[in-house]
């Protein structure tokens, strides 16, 4: 009898949902936590990037676990970690008072463990499920990505505002029922089987080694940093850099980054076969490079608040279309090649946001700072931040001429 695999398509939606929250909630906590733990922006700058490393750490340690054990044995603990993090990070105050940081890091090893076992996973389990049109399913359940950190962008702010910045473990209580509920979910969910896994193991340095796979680590190494830099900076960038209040940049900056990428990302999966996804990608690219600059030259605040959504929507199908693509030309790796493009991009992505936080805590003041903030008429602080995000631009750039590669390469193979 053949599998409704429904519930597990859910499940994958809100896993992927659950990863959002556990990668964007602290960005959102950036002014607060300051404010009330005496931290800095290097001290935040490292809780978003050891989430990206240990994310990174399970992406290669793991890369073939799944090939070997199956997604269930995997997947239940990831989502118990999930919850278990969250729930220590509520209680780091209570239970380490003047070491918060120590408590907020370890929390953060945690489930962004979890966070790097469903990103190696849930794209291999769509694309192992049975469907006539792989990519999109890919691009629409990583859609569910950017609506989970609209939703934690807003009702984390929505939160502050009517609760008090003082209240904040109440508002991450909120977001620990999300992994509970996945995890009832998949324990009444059908999982498929591995694809790929009998053949991969002896293509696999074949695979890690050919050029296009060079180029797709590039790609989504690129891409991610793209989106990350944006999504991780650009609250305390609409606060800081433009003196907006917290609600109104979240809101309205953050959430409508959020909403513009899940809308590239759904647009995707509902157009299918009918977008080529390397001009896709291309314009993409140029679109979050374009807004990448923006941001850093423009002192409209309308300017920046659009060219904030529109880098959602051009980071959008970076990351999903990069697995498409790879996983299109390498059918039968296996679902470590998902694991080893997924450490790629967990890299771009915490190299970038660790990288911004240093060029704002020590560029402020600087000859090349100082001559930002006068065309821009900023402060040393909003000065420092807008040089961060015109070197970010640079990610977008490389990203655009990476995926001109790829298509190259692939007319190739055509022919």
């Amino acid at each position: 009898m053949k599998n409704n695999y429904n519930r597990t398509i859910i499940g994958c939606y809100l896993g992927i949902f659950v990863q959002a929250i556990v990668n964007n909630f602290t960005a959102i906590l950036f002014v607060p936590l300051m404010g009330m733990y005496d931290m800095s922006f290097v001290d935040l700058g490292i809780l978003v990037s050891v989430n990206f490393v240990a994310q990174v750490g399970v992406d290669i340690l793991f890369s073939g676990a799944i090939d070997k054990y199956g997604y269930r044995r995997l997947l239940m603990p990831a989502l118990t970690m999930a919850f278990v993090g969250l729930f220590l990070y509520v209680l780091t105050p209570n239970i380490l008072p003047g070491h918060e940081f120590f408590g907020f890091l370890v929390s953060t090893v945690i489930f962004a463990a979890s966070s790097g076992f469903l990103e190696i996973m849930l794209s291999s389990i769509v694309n192992d499920i049975p469907s006539d049109n792989k990519g999109s399913a890919m691009s629409l359940m990583h859609s569910f990505y950017a609506w989970g950190q609209l939703a934690t962008v807003a009702l984390t702010t929505i939160g502050l505002f009517v609760l008090g910045k003082e209240n904040w473990q109440f508002i991450i209580a909120f977001w620990m029922i999300f992994p509970l509920i996945t995890f009832i979910l998949f324990c009444v969910s059908p999982l498929p089987e591995v694809s790929g896994s009998e053949k991969s193991g002896n293509n696999k340095l074949k695979v890690i080694l050919s050029p296009f796979f060079i180029i797709a680590m590039l790609t989504i190494f690129t891409g991610a940093s793209a989106e990350l830099v944006a999504a991780q900076w650009c609250s305390s960038f609409l606060e800081k850099a433009l003196g907006l209040s917290k609600t109104m940049g979240d809101l309205i900056g953050i959430c409508g980054f959020a909403a513009m990428m899940g809308t590239a990302r759904a647009l995707y999966g509902a157009l299918g076969s009918k977008v080529n996804i390397h001009i896709a990608m291309m314009v993409c690219s140029a679109v979050s490079f374009v807004c990448y600059v923006l941001l850093s030259v423009s002192s409209n605040n309308i300017i920046c608040l659009i060219a904030c959504a529109l880098a959602g929507f051009g980071a959008g199908i970076l990351w999903p279309g990069t697995l498409v693509i790879a996983s299109d030309k390498f059918p039968t790796a296996g679902a470590w090649i998902f694991a080893i493009l997924a450490a790629a991009g967990d890299i771009g992505g915490s190299v970038s946001t660790w990288f911004t936080g240093i060029i704002i805590d020590y560029c402020a003041n600087t000859p090349i700072a100082n001559l930002v903030g006068s065309l821009t008429n900023s402060d040393a602080t909003g000065a420092a931040m807008r040089l961060s995000l015109l070197i970010a631009a640079l990610a977008p750039l490389v990203c655009f001429f990476c995926n001109v590669i790829l298509r190259n390469n692939m007319k190739k193979s055509v022919k």
